[in-house]
């Protein structure tokens, strides 16, 4: 008898994210601490800040990017959008997810340039490149278009922007989408906000929040 695999087991998949979650254990610490102590960040743009955090991973942790792919292929997702894509490990989950539900394309951004060819060479390390988009600059633009419906979106950049990204992505997405949003634990006060507006029923979602990781808002649109 054959068993089913997940292309999360294949060894070029396994090797890169074990090597990126490695890379984020041993550096984000410190070049977070560095980034929180510059006096420049409190007052930085967006932009300026991108830059700050150039050489930090910030990737969802191995039980959550386990989660993100679990949750792709559960619903047979198709389009997942992706807010915040830094070296592209959740890009990777959900890319992996695609191919084992028979094809698809996760579209991401990212603000830091560097990052984005960073990102497009993990997920050719991966084998996974035909099944994601990874977008430069600032995502209320290059996430603006698109006429595809929306299976998952995935929000896990600057956290004041959650809400501005829900809304624009909003038209797109279909009843029964998910989505997810990233460090509501960690970030409390910044995505005070969005949880009161994902939460309430009037806005015609139904929302959980996921104890993994730092913490992920799964919310399931009516």
């Amino acid at each position: 008898m054959t068993h089913p695999s997940s292309t999360l087991w294949r060894p070029e998949v396994q090797k890169i994210l074990e090597r990126l979650h490695t890379q984020a254990d041993t550096d984000d610490e410190a070049i977070g601490e560095r980034v929180r102590n510059d006096p420049a960040w409190k007052t930085a743009s967006s932009e300026t800040k991108a830059t700050l955090l150039r050489d930090a991973m910030l990737p969802v942790c191995r039980d959550a990017g386990r989660f993100l792919y679990t949750a792709a292929r559960s619903m047979k997702a198709a389009r997942i959008v992706e807010f915040g894509t830094s070296f592209g490990v959740s890009t990777i989950y959900f890319a992996a997810a695609l191919r084992d539900n028979g094809g698809g394309l996760v579209i991401g951004s990212e603000l830091e340039p560097g990052k984005v060819a960073k990102a497009s060479q993990h997920l050719a390390e991966a084998g996974l490149s035909e099944y994601a988009e990874i977008r430069a600059g600032d995502a209320m633009q290059t996430l603006r278009d698109g006429e595809h419906t929306v299976d998952v979106l995935f929000l896990d950049g600057w956290k004041e922007m959650y809400l501005d990204v829900l809304h624009m992505i909003a038209p797109r997405l279909r009843p029964g989408c998910i989505v997810l949003a990233d460090d509501v634990t960690l970030f409390p006060d910044q995505l005070a906000t969005y949880l009161n507006y994902i939460r309430n029923p009037a806005h015609g979602f139904v929302s959980v929040l996921v104890p993994i990781g730092d913490g992920i808002e799964y919310s399931v649109k009516l």
